[in-house]
């Protein structure tokens, strides 16, 4: 009874709150939009979008700075530090045995070639034997040898009987040396007759211990791990577009709360990476005060290229959005990212020259921006709703 009640305040109450909706939402009559795309940078309703850092890496956004005179700004994005591949070995016994002496603890200095493990082995045994045996028919080698020459030279014996017995001399040492590579792919020595010593590799420090004294363990199980890590290199990903302006040589900033240094770009990779599909980079960078560690996330700034001529400030034209007929872009802010307005000028290759609205030292969104114009417009439709 009450429906044709309603069908007649439902018009009356649609007209009284859509204009202060619209309003809200940042709707503009048209006869003021000329102006508002003519007037210096003004703020458009709220226009911030939240993400934390973890969904900023998710989305793929990366962060540049704005152009200055006549530089290129710089690539911001996330990086992990990793160890000089060169830089960490593994110190493991090529023959199974039980370990007797452990003679480094986790932290310490190491140098190339100090012992840092024995092993008691029957396989150990068996090599150094063998050396000892070859050794002996070595030494019987040379000394009939010498014999053979020495009746050679009295032309007692014919030279078929020196031939022989060179021939045995060199098949001896042979058999000797193999003898003495076997212990030495093993590990090495270790004193007595049935011990195999572990050498470290390189010179470091140890970062790794798994042994126990008096633990049998496996042919080729790990013992230690040896990390020489004065150089330690940054592991970047950049997208083919943003790839294309870095080389070798330019400089990396490096920076995470209390802490900042320097790196170098070594490598871009002229192959995508089959699961991101982005060009792997990487960075090495001083570690000789060991400030950085192995596994750390940092922030990395790739300074790009100048280029002469350039004035005033300029941003990657995939920066710039339209939104609510602005242009704007985003810039970084601590909860995420706020539309700003700009006024654009001429575009210049990749790049567009802001004439207003930003001052240089702003991170702006770059790459995949326009998934944070979707995200406030998405906001927008749930406040009109």
């Amino acid at each position: 009874m009450t429906f044709p009640l309603f069908r007649a305040i439902l018009p009356f109450a649609l007209a009284t709150t859509l204009p202060p909706m619209l309003t809200s939402c940042g709707s503009a009559p048209d006869t003021g939009s000329n102006q508002a795309a003519a007037a210096p940078a003004e703020p458009i309703s709220d226009g911030t979008v939240k993400l934390t850092p973890q969904q900023i890496q998710a989305a793929g956004i990366l962060l540049v700075r704005p152009t200055v005179g006549g530089g290129a700004g710089a690539i911001e994005l996330p990086a992990t530090i990793e160890g000089d591949p060169q830089g960490i070995q593994i110190v493991s016994a090529a023959i199974g045995g039980r370990v007797v002496a452990l003679s480094r603890n986790l932290g310490e200095t190491v140098r190339r070639g100090d012992t840092l493990a024995i092993i008691e082995s029957r396989e150990a045994a068996q090599l150094k034997g063998e050396i000892e045996a070859s050794r002996a028919r070595a030494g019987l080698a040379q000394s009939q040898l010498r014999r053979e020459q020495r009746l050679f030279a009295e032309r007692v014996s014919p030279e078929q009987d020196l031939i022989a017995a060179q021939t045995a001399a060199t098949e001896a040492n042979i058999a000797l040396r193999q003898a003495q590579q076997q212990l030495s792919a093993a590990g090495g020595g270790g004193g007595s007759l049935n011990r195999l010593a572990l050498p470290s590799p390189i010179s470091g420090q140890i970062i790794a211990r798994s042994a126990t004294l008096g633990q049998t363990v496996v042919a080729d199980a790990e013992l230690y791990r040896v990390a020489n890590l004065s150089t330690v290199s940054l592991s970047l990903s950049l997208s083919p577009a943003d790839a294309g302006l870095v080389r070798p040589g330019a400089p990396v900033s490096v920076t995470t709360p209390g802490r900042q240094g320097s790196a170098r770009v070594t490598f871009v990779s002229p192959v995508l990476d089959a699961q991101t599909r982005l060009v792997p980079v990487i960075a090495t960078m001083d570690n000789r005060s060991g400030q950085w560690r192995v596994g750390e996330s940092i922030n990395a700034a790739i300074a790009l290229p100048g280029r002469s001529g350039g004035q005033g400030i300029a941003v990657p034209q995939i920066a710039v959005q339209s939104i609510a007929g602005k242009t704007v872009v985003f810039v970084r802010t601590a909860n995420g990212f706020k539309a700003v307005p700009v006024k654009v000028g001429a575009p210049s290759g990749d790049r567009v020259t802001i004439l207003s609205g930003l001052t240089g030292n702003e991170q702006v969104a770059a790459t995949n921006s326009f998934t944070l114009k979707a995200e406030l417009g998405k906001g927008a439709g749930e406040e009109e709703e």
